[in-house]
């Protein structure tokens, strides 16, 4: 069989699962690249201030050599198809209050997913 019988589109992922970074600031970064050729993704990451972006590139990185090594797609062609964030495992923590009360802290993770695929040319 073709490959193409089953209209299979070859996408190269890479995922990062418990960093230790709130969901709502990845979010913001994440929005910045959807849709965007990894070039333009990779310069927009190291323009932009915010805590998440050093994260995102080295994951969109790993997605550029997977996609490359793995199933050996252009880098040249590569664009940046689906990426999201999800909520991972939230460390509780207490820190004391006043009269003997206790206030809980949720230390917040993230589980990051890029999703690389080829452009036509």
């Amino acid at each position: 069989m073709a490959k193409n019988e089953f209209n299979y589109e070859p996408e190269a992922k890479a995922i990062l699962r418990g960093e230790r970074i709130s969901p709502r600031k990845v979010q913001i970064v994440l929005d910045l690249i959807r849709n965007q050729p990894v070039e333009k993704a990779i310069a927009a990451l190291d323009l932009t201030p915010k805590a998440a972006c050093p994260i995102v590139k080295k994951l969109l990185n790993s997605a550029i050599a997977n996609a490359d090594n793995n199933h050996s797609m252009n880098k040249d062609q590569l664009y940046v198809a689906a990426c999201y964030v999800g909520p991972g495992p939230i460390l509780k923590r207490i820190q004391p209050r006043a009269q003997g009360r206790a206030f809980r802290i949720n230390k917040r993770t993230s589980n990051i997913t890029i999703i690389l695929k080829e452009r036509e040319a």
